[in-house]
């Protein structure tokens, strides 16, 4: 599998626990185009996904934390493996 395509099935399940733990199920069009071109990192991720929900600027709450959280716990796990030795 390329990176990609494992870039895909991260960016997949990253949107798939927003949406069952925090309620942010995104609409299949808006999954695919964060899934082809993520944004690069933790905010801009997480203001793509309030956007997507048409929630626009939430900058200051406690759910944008959660969905903040989520993001960068996600996106620290890309980068811890991009930075594993291949083999």
């Amino acid at each position: 599998m390329g990176y990609r395509d494992e870039l895909d099935s991260d960016v997949r399940r990253l949107l798939n626990e927003l949406c069952i733990e925090l309620g942010f199920c995104l609409a299949p069009g808006d999954i695919r185009r964060l899934c082809e071109s993520p944004p690069g990192d933790v905010d801009s991720f997480t203001g793509a996904v309030f956007e997507a929900e048409g929630m626009g600027d939430m900058s200051y709450t406690d759910l944008r934390r959660q969905v903040r959280h989520v993001v960068d716990q996600h996106m620290s796990r890309w980068l811890e493996a991009d930075d594993e030795p291949t083999r």
